[in-house]
């Protein structure tokens, strides 16, 4: 198992100093879901939601939310963000609201928290969005099925 980095020698946590690593380019992709009753996602996909177009909302809520996760995870480096990519997609067999988002840079860390991020806070704008109807939505199968670039490499989900 490789060493905790956020831990110093005393066991306090620290952000780690990434100053002499080198840039490089770095991509990130995450995952996840919202399962919900088949007449929400009804309501959803024939555009019916009271606060508006449900999908474009949760999709630039995750632009958002990527770009602002250095001031939500307490030691998470602020990044150059050169891309973020958030796709929803309506599964009837879920049923629910499947998110992909993909986050890009070239810098010195990885950009895994800024994708699982964009997922997280598209899925939450969803269940805002609709829970007037469905507060019994869940949200859940959040993670990392791709990461690519330095130190550590590529690692793709099994």
């Amino acid at each position: 198992m490789a060493e905790l980095t956020h831990f110093d020698a005393k066991g306090d946590a620290h952000m780690v100093d990434v100053s002499d690593k080198d840039d490089t380019h770095r991509v990130a992709t995450a995952r996840g879901s919202v399962r919900m009753a088949g007449a929400t996602l009804d309501l959803i996909s024939e555009g019916r939601a009271s606060k508006g177009d449900v999908l474009s909302v949760a999709r630039l809520a995750g632009i958002m939310g990527a770009k602002k996760t250095a001031d939500l995870i307490p030691l998470c480096h602020p990044l150059p963000v050169t891309k973020v990519a958030v796709d929803l997609s309506l599964d009837p067999d879920l049923p629910g609201v499947r998110i992909e988002a993909t986050v890009k840079t070239t810098g010195k860390t990885g950009v895994e928290m800024e994708a699982l991020t964009a997922v997280s806070t598209a899925a939450l704008t969803v269940y805002d969005m609709v829970k007037a109807v469905d507060k019994a939505m869940v949200i859940s199968d959040i993670r990392v099925v791709l990461k690519d670039g330095g130190k550590s490499g590529r690692f793709v989900a099994p």
